[in-house]
C-alpha cells in the first residue's frame, strides 16, 4: 500500500480529558464526528474515503464470516467488531515496504495489503485454495507478498519476531519499518519484556502497537496490570509512547504515521497503546456474557468508530446515504462472489503432506508416502486419505 498523501501539516491534535486512570488520550475526532479545534490532520479526500471504505468492508466481512461459522461452513472465527479503526488506521499509515507482524485481530491488514478475499475465506475453510493447506488455525492468514507475517494464537510470540525483523532491517540499512501488534494481555508475557528491552537497547525501526480492547479473553484490564496505563510501560525500556483513542481512525493514523516516520529516520522504536473495545467474544467459541456486564458493551457501542467517522465525512460533504448504499451493495457482491469461489475449491492434494513442508522431499519421505497411498488404495479403492 502506498503511503497516503496529505495536503499539509497541521496541529497534531490535542489530548482529550483525563480518563479514569488519570491518563490522557490523543484524539482528533469528538464523539459527534467533528474534529477538535486545530486537530484535523488535513488528509486528502482519497485517503479519507479509503479509510472509511476499509472500515466498512472489514465490518461486513467480519459479520458474514461469523454467520458462516454459525452455519457450520467454517470452523472458527475471531471477530473484531468495534476495533476497525485501530486496525485500518494503523495499517493505512504504513508504507508498502513496511512489514506487519499481526496478533489476533489484524486480519483486515492482510486484505488491505492485497490478500484476495477468496483466499482469506479459503483459509477459514482449509481447502486447496488455502495458502496454508489447512495446516494453520482458521482466521490466521499469511501473505508474504504484502509483507504480512503469519498470524499466531500464541500470546506475545510475534513480539520477538517483529523485533528480530526490525533488527534485520537496521543491519541491512533499508527503509522498512516493522509494525508489531499485540493485545493488552500480551504485555504480561515474557516475550513483551524481552522484545521491548531489545528494541529499546538497539533502537530498531519498530512501531509496537498494542490494541487495548479491555479484555484478555475473560481477564479485564484492571486485573491484567497494576500500571497506570499500558503506554507507560514503554518508559522502562527507554522508548517514547503514545496513548491513542483507538476508536478514532484519524488519531490512530496520525500517531502511527508519526511513529513510523520516527523509526524510518533512525530514531528508534515507539510504543502505541490504542484504547478500544472488543464488543463480541474473544472468538466464535467464546460467550462474553459469562464474564462482563452488558451495560459496559452498550456504553462502548455509543463510541462506535465507523459511525463516528461517517459523521465526520458527512460533515465535510464527502459522504451521504446514496454512497453508503452503493458501498454496501458493492461489498455484499464482492463477499458473495468470494464465498462462492472459496467454497467451490476442492480438498488439499494428499501430496501436500510432504510437499508443503519440504521444498525437496527426501527419498525416505517419498517412499513412506507411496506406502501410505498404496495401503489406502487397497483398503478403500481411492486416495486421498
Amino acid at each position: 500500500m502506498a503511503a497516503p498523501t496529505r495536503k499539509k501539516k497541521k496541529s497534531p491534535g490535542k489530548k482529550s480529558e483525563a480518563t479514569a486512570s488519570g491518563a490522557q488520550l490523543l484524539s482528533v475526532l469528538n464523539d459527534d464526528g467533528s474534529a477538535v479545534i486545530g486537530g484535523d490532520p488535513g488528509l486528502a479526500k482519497e485517503t479519507l474515503l479509503s479509510l472509511y471504505e476499509w472500515m466498512v468492508r472489514t465490518r461486513e466481512f467480519d459479520r458474514r464470516m461469523l454467520m458462516l461459522q454459525r452455519q457450520g461452513r467454517i470452523g472458527f472465527y475471531g471477530p473484531i467488531l468495534g476495533q476497525e479503526a485501530a486496525t485500518v488506521g494503523s495499517v493505512a499509515a504504513l508504507d508498502g515496504e513496511d512489514w506487519i507482524f499481526p496478533a489476533l485481530r489484524e486480519g483486515a491488514a492482510a486484505l488491505m495489503r492485497g490478500l484476495p478475499l477468496r483466499e482469506a475465506i479459503a483459509q477459514l475453510i482449509g481447502n486447496e485454495m488455502d495458502r496454508c493447506k489447512g495446516r494453520q488455525m482458521p482466521c490466521h492468514y499469511t501473505y508474504k507478498e504484502g509483507h504480512y507475517y503469519g498470524m499466531s494464537s500464541v500470546i506475545g510470540t510475534q513480539i520477538s519476531h517483529a523485533v528480530g525483523a526490525a533488527m534485520a532491517a537496521k543491519i541491512r540499512g533499508d527503509k522498512a519499518v516493522i509494525a508489531g501488534y499485540l493485545g493488552d494481555g500480551a504485555t504480561s508475557s515474557n516475550d513483551f519484556h524481552a522484545g521491548m528491552n531489545f528494541a529499546g537497547v538497539y533502537r530498531v525501526p519498530l512501531v509496537m502497537i498494542c490494541q487495548n480492547n479491555q479484555w484478555a479473553i475473560s481477564v479485564p484490564a484492571s486485573k491484567q496490570s497494576a500500571s497506570e496505563t499500558i503506554a507507560i510501560k514503554a518508559e522502562a525500556y527507554g522508548m517514547p509512547s503514545m496513548r491513542v483513542d483507538g476508536n478514532d481512525v484519524l488519531a490512530v493514523y496520525q500517531a502511527t504515521r508519526q511513529a513510523a516516520e520516527r523509526a524510518r529516520r533512525g530514531d528508534g522504536p515507539t510504543f502505541l497503546e490504542l484504547v478500544t473495545y472488543r464488543r463480541l467474544g474473544h472468538s466464535s467459541s467464546d460467550d462474553p456474557s459469562k464474564y462482563r456486564d452488558e451495560e459496559e458493551v452498550k456504553a462502548w457501542e455509543k463510541r462506535d468508530p465507523v459511525d463516528r467517522f461517517r459523521r465526520y465525512l458527512s460533515g465535510k460533504k464527502l459522504w451521504n446515504k446514496a454512497k453508503e448504499e452503493a458501498l454496501n451493495q458493492d461489498i455484499a457482491d464482492e463477499v458473495n462472489a468470494a464465498i462462492k469461489a472459496a467454497e467451490a475449491a476442492g480438498p488439499c492434494a494428499p501430496e501436500t503432506l510432504i510437499t508443503d513442508v519440504f521444498a525437496e522431499p527426501t527419498e525416505q519421505l517419498r517412499e513412506q508416502f507411496a506406502q501410505v497411498e498404496e495401503v489406502n488404495r487397497e483398503q478403500t479403492g481411492e486416495f486421498p486419505l
